[in-house]
């Protein structure tokens, strides 16, 4: 991309690498250097947490507000009713409206770390769509909006294309997806002002009918800026990680393990993701990117320690640094490793009178022996989240990633008493995870 902006946003979008495409650069352009301009992305309330994938939109609202305008978070309280077919393989899973509503709770959490919410110009606004989506009257709708849309349009667009050229099933409550966001867009304009929408390039089609239809009812003039869809070096889908998604909140995902994801980096990626996660200068980002040898390591550690603070704070940050440092250089086991606490119930063939027991109690029993209730070491490691399942772990054990206290665990078949989990055992799987069991006090 060659264009030479004159806005301050449209210039950090560009050299940090956050651009895909734009529908109209010029036009936008314009538009954000003659006042404040409201933007928005849409997140649907699928999880109770948004994760590492959707951090790079979360960062153009944060720099469209630093930049002097005015972010729009818009909550999809009633599009994740019908579910967004874009790219996907199948239907989601429906969800109820008490379900949407725990997860748009979750979901909060995270904004207000990066933005400010409040009632300046340039201040945040938190939205949800079910307040005009909800009482919707069908057939008005299909008279005054479903008619500027042409089926022809909406089937030749890639994310509906790929789906029925691989000869799978499309709902009609899924095409509907794509004019409920469209009429977002709209909506956010005439209520808000709202002149951008966001998004991963796999919005591109959605954002562009949103853009029409407001040209056709309004004739107003709007804007779309997508992202990449990013992936790791390696060809990762970002936001996985070995053991699942890399959620953003601290209950879904423990700040130690975030911020060893991105110490994790691939040494490729450790340049493009200080630009786009981070808002360290761009020059020093280029400068650390092109560290080699031992020397990358010292900048993964600033991008972990970066993107941790904007996320969880500086005190979570430091705090997982230092657990890294004495596990990885001392051998020790460290004050914030994750960690997992078993009850007798999780052990092998555990009678039912003592399940409720906790050791307190279990001190006041005579003759009672904890050594008699048995755990698998490989359960340890699916319980501690080292491990999808029992193959995996016995697979890992056969490879030589397991360790006990940093020791090797060879057999498999290994059976560990409730008395040896009374103080705190550290699991490692290969030499970057870790994490802590325990039977519960």
């Amino acid at each position: 991309m060659t264009y030479q902006p004159k806005s301050d946003f449209l210039a950090v979008m560009l050299e940090r690498g956050f651009v895909a495409d734009c529908t109209d650069y010029e036009g936008l352009d314009t538009a954000l250097t003659k006042g404040v301009v409201p933007g928005y992305i849409g997140f649907d309330a699928t999880a109770k947490s948004l994760h590492v994938g959707s951090l790079i939109q979360i960062m153009m609202l944060r720099w469209l507000q630093k930049t002097g305008h005015k972010p729009l978070t818009l909550m999809g309280g009633g599009t994740t009713k019908v579910g967004d077919p874009s790219f996907r393989a199948d239907e989601r899973p429906l969800l109820t409206t008490d379900q949407i509503d725990a997860n748009i709770a979750g979901i909060k959490q995270v904004f207000a770390k990066y933005l400010s919410y409040g009632d300046a110009p340039t201040d945040a606004l938190m939205l949800n769509n079910a307040e005009w989506l909800d009482d919707l009257n069908y057939l008005e709708f299909l008279r005054d909006i479903g008619r500027h849309f042409s089926v022809n349009r909406m089937l030749s667009f890639e994310s509906v294309k790929s789906r029925l050229d691989r000869e799978q099933s499309l709902s009609f409550l899924e095409f509907n997806y794509m004019i409920l966001q469209a009429y977002d867009f709209l909506e956010l304009n005439r209520r808000y002002g709202c002149m951008i929408q966001f998004g991963g390039s796999d919005q591109w089609g959605n954002i562009v009918n949103g853009i029409d239809l407001t040209r056709r009812t309004d004739d107003t003039q709007i804007f779309g800026l997508t992202s990449p869809l990013l992936t790791t070096s390696d060809g990762k889908k970002m936001g996985k990680s070995a053991d699942g998604a890399v959620w953003l909140n601290a209950d879904m995902r423990a700040p130690y393990e975030f911020w060893q994801f991105w110490r994790n980096t691939t040494d490729a990626d450790v340049g493009r993701f200080l630009k786009l996660y981070t808002e360290m200068p761009v020059d020093e980002c280029n400068r650390l990117g092109a560290l080699e040898g031992s020397e990358i390591n010292a900048a993964k550690i600033i991008l972990a320690n970066e993107v941790t603070t904007l996320c969880h704070g500086a005190d979570a940050a430091a705090a997982a640094e230092a657990t890294a440092r004495e596990v990885f250089e001392k051998g020790g086991v460290g004050d914030d490793l994750p960690t997992y606490t078993l009850t007798l119930d999780d052990f092998f063939e555990v009678e039912e009178e003592v399940k409720d027991i906790n050791i307190g109690m279990i001190t006041a029993i005579p003759d009672f022996n904890l050594k008699k209730y048995k755990i698998p070491a490989v359960k340890l490691f699916v319980l501690a989240g080292l491990a999808k399942s029992g193959k995996e772990a016995k697979r890992l054990i056969a490879e030589n990633g397991a360790r006990l206290d940093d020791a090797p665990l060879s057999n498999a078949g290994l059976m560990i008493d409730a008395e040896a989990l009374s103080s705190p055992i550290k699991l490692s799987a290969g030499k970057k995870r870790h994490a802590l069991v325990q039977l519960s006090d």
